[in-house]
């Protein structure tokens, strides 16, 4: 498999958190700042780096935009800079850009500007906290759309001895199973025979309204 290649403007939290998750993937990343001490501690990790002001568009022209697989515009801090570098990566032939935002009347901008995704990280782990912290059964959650995700959720007490098939999870519930997790091992489910057992998560796709109604 072709190795992918990425690259992140703006090397603030969110951009070192980024590095650091997208090479552990086996990703290829160059990084970029117009601030040297930002990317400094990131070198033994990224392929390369460069310092430059990316809101000029022979510095972004000089990497080679559309040899990228992804690009990342990380300075939601900078709406202003965030809009120009955007638009400019799209201008230059950028495959895919995905844009941080602070604030949702942002989304719109960038996405006109040519965004394909606008992340919201604060806002997305401030969504995800408070599902984990206010349902007692939901142990992680990955957000899909609106209230839809994927749900980490203790194996109902009632469930335990019965099969997949014998509930109907599905039609009941409205869930789809997907895997279930035992010593921190994730078990796909593949089998309509599958029995629920005891001290064992589940994990669930659907909607949070259907995951809080599984006691």
């Amino acid at each position: 498999m072709k190795q992918k290649t990425f690259l992140i403007i703006g090397m603030g939290s969110f951009g070192h958190h980024l590095c650091r998750c997208l090479t552990e993937q086996g990703g290829e990343v160059m990084i970029v700042d117009r601030d040297a001490t930002k990317v400094e501690d990131m070198l033994h990790i990224a392929a390369s780096a460069k310092i430059g002001d990316c809101t000029n568009p022979e510095v972004l022209r000089s990497f080679g935009v559309p040899d990228f697989d992804t690009c990342f515009v990380c300075i939601g801090e900078d709406f202003q800079n965030s809009l120009i570098i955007t638009d400019l990566l799209k201008e230059l032939g950028a495959r895919c850009v995905f844009s941080e935002a602070s604030k949702d009347r942002q989304e719109k901008f960038l996405m006109h500007n040519g965004a394909d995704y606008v992340v919201f990280p604060e806002k997305d782990i401030a969504y995800r906290l408070a599902v984990s912290v206010c349902n007692d059964t939901v142990f992680d959650y990955i957000s899909l759309a609106g209230s839809y995700g994927i749900f980490e959720i203790s194996s109902p007490r009632q469930w335990v001895g019965k099969s997949l098939r014998e509930l109907n999870v599905r039609a009941t519930h409205g869930l789809n199973i997907l895997a279930y997790k035992k010593d921190g091992q994730v078990h796909p489910i593949m089998d309509a025979e599958y029995v629920f057992g005891e001290q064992e998560h589940l994990l669930v796709m659907g909607n949070l309204d259907d995951v809080r109604r599984v006691k």
